[in-house]
């Protein structure tokens, strides 16, 4: 049930709960164990618009040095799986258990043979919409997990370290996706993830990396003055998602809530002033305002769809963030680059911009 009546049934292939959340669709083909581990997806009810989903079921759960191989956290974060077509018959070499099992594990519900095209295109002309999943005669009010502060419900709640590399980098962890972890390990960086309220500014390091992260980011008010201090040094500072909106507001810049979000798998980007396009992985519902940029800021990437800001830097110090997701997995992985340019950044040499 949407917020303005609109209804639609279909089938529970999950746990048996109701819920309730903000109704958001994403469209990616594939991907769907690190989308639904994807923290930044924490209190939305979440409508694949590729119509098959569950068909190479849930990877087994290795880990390699203290992160999973194959997920993006430690548990799923939406609040509900909303598809159409539900492959209950997977096939994959990895797979360990069908979706189904998995959502039932996980206490998340479930539905299919549900139109969500209609529901897509109902949600496209009005904007995300708060929305609920009910079970019988279930009444739950509607929730908007935009008021809260659900940074602090998805970030860590103690320091971690990982890796021996060269480069000290602190992770501000407001929800981070492991495969940022796996990108910075894999360049020769040592990392000390922190919580998200943690106050790194008098801890020696080489760089700090500010992650990904669901909701409003002027509620993340600790962070912000956290950063802004670090902005009058050197140090370099990387964002992703989260981190670009923190960096942006730690600067003296205005962020807003975009209709619908931006959740898809390939999102054209530019870069001002130049004519290539890279595809990106996105998944956020808040932009930069651009026109409240202060001096010494510029916009780093802009969206070739709707003209969104994607990501802003500074003229002379080596800050710079992204609105997408450069480490994306499931792909696609044409920004990858932006890490070896924070390792440039760290070296004292000049990357890619």
């Amino acid at each position: 049930m949407l917020e303005d009546g609109t209804t639609f049934e279909g089938t529970s292939f999950g746990h048996e709960r109701s819920v309730a959340g903000e109704v958001v669709f994403y469209t990616a083909m594939t991907g769907y164990p690190e989308s639904l581990t994807d923290p930044s997806y924490k209190g939305q009810i979440l409508v694949p618009t590729y119509p098959m989903i569950g068909n190479y079921g849930v990877p087994v759960d290795d880990e390699e040095g203290g992160i999973s191989k194959f997920f993006e956290s430690d548990r799923i974060h939406c609040s509900a799986l909303v598809i159409s077509d539900y492959s209950a018959r997977y096939s994959h070499w990895n797979s360990r258990c069908s979706l189904g099992d998995w959502l039932k594990q996980e206490r998340v519900p479930g539905l299919f043979g549900i139109d969500t095209r209609a529901l897509t295109r109902r949600l496209r002309e009005h904007g995300a919409m708060k929305g609920k999943v009910l079970f019988d005669e279930d009444e739950i009010p509607f929730y908007d997990p935009n008021v809260d502060h659900i940074v602090a419900s998805v970030s860590t709640r103690r320091v971690i370290e990982y890796g021996a590399g060269r480069y000290r980098v602190i992770l501000v962890d407001c929800g981070v996706k492991n495969n940022i972890l796996r990108c910075l390990l894999k360049r020769d960086v040592r990392v000390k993830r922190v919580p998200w309220d943690y106050d790194f500014t008098n801890e020696a390091c080489d760089g700090i990396f500010l992650s990904n992260g669901p909701g409003d980011p002027a509620l993340c008010e600790a962070t912000i003055a956290h950063v802004r201090r670090m902005l009058d040094r050197d140090t370099p500072i990387m964002g992703i998602c989260l981190g670009n909106q923190i960096m942006a507001r730690a600067a003296g810049a205005d962020t807003y809530k975009l209709k619908y979000g931006h959740r898809s798998h390939n999102q054209p980007v530019i870069r001002p002033g130049h004519s290539r396009c890279y595809i990106t992985s996105q998944n956020h519902g808040f932009a930069i305002d651009e026109q409240t940029l202060p001096p010494g800021w510029e916009p780093l990437f802009v969206n070739a769809n709707d003209g969104t800001n994607e990501g802003i830097r500074h003229v002379s110090k080596p800050f710079f963030s992204a609105q997408f997701h450069p480490e994306a997995a499931s792909g696609p992985v044409d920004t990858e680059f932006l890490f070896d340019d924070f390792i440039a950044a760290m070296s004292g040499t000049r990357g890619t911009f």
